[in-house]
């Protein structure tokens, strides 16, 4: 007995052809996100942006803006990629309505409007707090290691600039010789051309010398910076620290380097980035810096750094939380990359219960690490009291899974712009993006 199957109608014409939003649920992110962009969201820093009337009409602000945020809430970040999913995929084809931009003009908006973009963060998060999302009852901060667009053997050390500078300039030398003799000869082969036109091989290695040249001034400027910085922090504590140091050692602290560290190192493909270690490794990346509300995971401040500290973010965190929504949370935890003797007398002057590791262990009070702050001693002390029943454990289920939900979930694992400000701005879409999600999961 032979079996009956439905019927494939796949050469059947419709009488009515169905739109586009027909085939997206009702409940699904790209409508809400395209609801958000009509309705919600202040657009007119970006619609304000386009004065003349002259040439082929722009897409409509409003449509390239929640064709990136849907990108991006997706998983989907090159420009490239959103364009032909424009063209493929129903929710992005119901966001264009049938008429795609292709990669360069998606390229270009978000070039074009980046720091406008990055600005939404604010706006999104408002919504979340309006829609009961954001509590600032509990928030958590974690840092997460984030590669840049530029590969880390595209970098070099100080140390390696001094040495190849040399090198290359007594290449070149030896070569313009070589070609102010070749001179005559070429004269006779090419009797069109001047004569004095350099061969390719030289221009290249004189491009690559004032490359190197640029770096090396680039990480001297930055270590004067430093340096001159140093000094008046030194001078500033000389009463106290400076004077009880030369009664306990006897001498002098040595003056601060002038001159680069010879391991300090530029990267050539974007010089804003830096060498971080991680886990799995050495990457050439960025320090991406999140504060998490435990209400419902919504990223409430964003950062960026290209160091390796997370010691010196956890104040602006806080501080950003403050200017984003007005207010502070009651409590903040974080690993102990955060704590310091500073940063808790920082909470304390902002009335935010701290909880924050003393050590890496897996029970963060009873690390190992010797502590000799009094308000340190006295965070270990809160933390060894609660035992299993503190609030430092709400970390992980908060700020952790967030970074997880980015990075493996959503495939963030790599910058596409280069710069710091760049960055930043990305990292800013990132976070509006998360947020729009947390915000479909809870409509």
């Amino acid at each position: 007995m032979s079996k009956d199957f439905r019927p494939w109608k796949i050469d059947e014409a419709q009488l009515l052809p169905p739109s586009v939003q027909d085939y997206v649920p009702k409940d699904h992110l790209s409508r809400l996100i395209v609801a958000l962009v009509r309705e919600e969201l202040d657009l007119s820093a970006i619609a304000g942006s386009y004065r003349s009337v002259l040439g082929q009409p722009p897409f409509d602000p409003r449509m390239m803006t929640a064709l990136l945020l849907h990108g991006y809430a997706s998983g989907i970040y090159s420009s490239r990629r959103i364009a032909k999913a424009a063209v493929e995929r129903a929710d992005f084809m119901m966001i264009v309505a049938g008429d795609p931009p292709d990669f360069r003009t998606i390229s270009e908006f978000r070039r074009r409007h980046l720091a406008a973009l990055a600005g939404l963060f604010v706006q999104v998060l408002k919504l979340a707090e309006k829609a009961g999302l954001v509590k600032l009852g509990h928030v958590a901060l974690d840092g997460s290691k984030i590669k840049a667009n530029a590969s880390k053997h595209k970098a070099m050390s100080y140390e390696r600039m001094k040495k190849r500078e040399a090198e290359l300039a007594a290449e070149v030398e030896r070569w313009l010789t070589a070609a102010e003799a070749a001179d005559a000869e070429e004269d006779k082969r090419y009797g069109d051309k001047r004569g004095d036109e350099l061969p390719d091989w030289v221009a290249d290695k004189q491009k690559r010398l004032e490359k190197i040249r640029e770096a090396k001034a680039a990480l001297e400027a930055e270590a004067k910076a430093a340096a001159e910085e140093e000094e008046r922090r030194r001078a500033q504590a000389e009463a106290q620290r400076i004077a009880q140091e030369r009664k306990k050692n006897g001498r002098a602290p040595a003056p601060p380097r002038q001159e680069p560290e010879g391991k300090a190192q530029r990267n050539f493909t974007d010089p804003d980035s830096r060498i971080l270690k991680t886990k799995d490794g050495y990457i050439q990346g960025y320090n991406a810096q999140a504060a998490v509300d435990g209400k419902a995971q919504i990223i409430v401040a964003h950062g960026l750094t290209p160091g390796m500290s997370d010691q010196d973010q956890l104040v602006p965190l806080i501080d950003a939380i403050k200017d984003n929504l007005g207010r502070r949370p009651k409590e903040a935890s974080a690993d102990a990359g955060y704590c310091s003797e500073a940063n808790l007398a920082a909470l304390a002057a902002r009335e935010v219960s701290p909880y924050l590791a003393t050590g890496r262990a897996k029970h963060p009070a009873d690390a190992k690490r010797n502590i000799t702050g009094p308000l340190t001693k006295a965070m270990r002390d809160k933390l060894k009291r609660a035992g299993w029943r503190t609030r430092y454990r709400l970390r992980k289920q908060i700020v952790e899974p967030v970074f997880g939900q980015i990075k493996q979930a959503r495939g963030f694992r790599q910058f596409l712009l280069r710069g710091f400000e760049k960055v930043k701005a990305e990292w800013a879409l990132i976070c509006t993006a998360h947020n729009l999600t947390k915000l479909a999961a809870a409509a």
